[in-house]
């Protein structure tokens, strides 16, 4: 499949069940999109060797592994040159705190989610780690009021 206009209405339906609950057994999702068992593994099938389904994950309970704070964190850096910009992205992406990563257009350079135990770890993550990098200009944390939606 090479990109989403090749997917038909049965497909889009697949895929929604399937981000609710990526364990739904075939016959319980062919039911939901009005197809019997066999084509709609089929359909499955090759949405997973098209690429379009990536992979099927567990979603963690933060709190429940200790990591009940998150933190967005935009990031600003000195230089841009390609070996700087090498070093910075391997180590901050080494950090088990960051869990999500991003370089970005414009300004932030770099989007982070830093998930930890609470404000204490995520102030010594802080000084320990992140802002002692060579290359950080400058670091704006943002503490989420609430969470609205999240989708994969």
């Amino acid at each position: 499949m090479s990109n989403e206009s090749d997917l038909d209405a049965v497909d889009r339906e697949i895929l929604f069940h399937l981000r609710q609950d990526g364990r739904l057994p075939n016959v319980e999702l062919a039911k939901r999109v009005g197809l019997t068992p066999p084509p709609c593994l089929r359909r499955v099938k090759r949405l997973e060797e098209s690429g379009v389904i990536a992979g099927y994950r567990a979603v963690i309970d933060p709190g429940a592994v200790g990591r009940a704070l998150e933190v967005l964190v935009d990031v600003e850096i000195y230089a841009q040159d390609r070996g700087t910009v090498e070093e910075f992205e391997t180590t901050v992406a080494s950090y088990e705190e960051v869990v999500e990563f991003r370089r970005m257009y414009g300004r932030p350079d770099y989007f982070l989610r830093v998930a930890v135990a609470d404000h204490a770890a995520y102030e010594a993550f802080m000084m320990s780690k992140l802002s002692g990098l060579p290359a950080v200009l400058r670091l704006e944390s943002h503490l989420t009021m609430k969470t609205i939606k999240v989708d994969g």
